[in-house]
């Protein structure tokens, strides 16, 4: 099959009929650059290529909590389903708890969620802050960080209520970013984040 005909495959397909398994196998039929990432939000499709910038934050904070928890349950750009209308997210960092398994798909469950982190990019910036938000916060996801190197601070949400979160916290990057007490239990440094 060609991409042509692939794209025109998609196109012709009732995406309310399509599940997220179906888009995803279609998505990596598709030749998407190296160095991009691809992922359904609110059933809409999402490329978007990683930059020097975002890969530093997004290596740092998985490194971080990798130190803390080991490798095992610390990820990046792992698709995982959230609650909402064709939420396939791929997180920048994602944590998932000790006793976290797959479902009968092969796929992490997002009950399993413990922390997120999202470094913000210009083109999704709205997602991140808006419809992810949302969904993590109703998937009862215990922390979710937004680092904006654009703002260059980082906003932390915590004790998730329906679909948002009860507590936020932001901080300018240099400042240590205080997790402790929550699932994560660490001190995040930001002093070397680089800036957008």
């Amino acid at each position: 099959m060609t991409v042509l005909e692939d794209r025109i495959e998609m196109a012709d397909a009732d995406a309310d009929t399509m599940g997220l398994d179906e888009w995803f196998e279609r998505l990596e039929r598709m030749p998407v650059p190296e160095g991009f990432r691809v992922e359904i939000v609110g059933g809409y499709v999402y490329v978007t290529p990683q930059r020097d910038t975002h890969w530093n934050i997004i290596f740092r904070i998985a490194a971080a909590v990798a130190a803390k928890f080991g490798m095992d349950k610390v990820f990046s750009d792992v698709r995982i389903d959230f609650p909402g209308h064709d939420n396939g997210f791929c997180p920048d960092v994602a944590m998932l708890k000790e006793s976290a398994k797959k479902d009968d798909k092969g796929h992490w469950r997002y009950e399993d969620v413990e922390f997120v982190a999202e470094v913000i990019s210009q083109g999704t910036a709205a997602n991140d802050y808006g419809p992810k938000k949302t969904a993590y916060a109703a998937a009862e996801v215990p922390v979710y960080l937004i680092a904006d190197p654009y703002q260059g601070r980082c906003h932390i949400y915590t004790h998730p209520k329906g679909d948002d979160y009860a507590m936020t916290t932001s901080v300018d990057f240099g400042t240590d970013v205080d997790l402790t007490g929550t699932a994560v239990d660490l001190v995040l440094k930001t002093d070397v984040f680089p800036r957008d």
